[in-house]
């Protein structure tokens, strides 16, 4: 599946959340890499809203403790080249046009990206 979005910026408490003991363990171990403190946010369609819920199933889960939340995800490649996830917090701000992809970079820094930038996500 491929889903094209925008670029926004986010609420910047992606780096705080990714960067917790609770969480960076599980993502190393499941996603097989240490994910950079920090989201990038892709706004997407409705319709495409709703082909990812279908995919609800396939998710992978990280599991959260106390007050911080699980997070659900799935592998997914940025621009045809940069290899991370797509992260659904259970708790979360964001309504669910906002995707939040995550890899071991600044992906900001590393590709030159800024909001209004489009970009495309494939989802396996």
């Amino acid at each position: 599946m491929e889903i094209k979005g925008i670029i926004v910026s986010g609420t910047h408490e992606g780096s705080y959340f990714m960067s917790l003991d609770v969480y960076q363990g599980e993502f190393l171990e499941k996603l097989g890499f240490k994910p950079f403190p920090g989201t990038l946010n892709l706004e997407i369609s409705t319709e495409d809203v709703k082909s990812i819920l279908d995919l609800s199933d396939k998710m992978g889960i990280i599991k959260g403790s106390g007050k911080f939340g699980d997070v659900k995800f799935l592998p997914a490649q940025l621009n045809g080249e940069i290899n991370g996830a797509v992260l659904f917090p259970v708790k979360t701000e964001h309504s669910d046009e906002i995707l939040e992809f995550v890899a071991e970079e600044n992906l900001r820094e590393a590709h030159h990206l800024k909001d209004g930038d489009p970009a495309t996500l494939k989802i396996d």
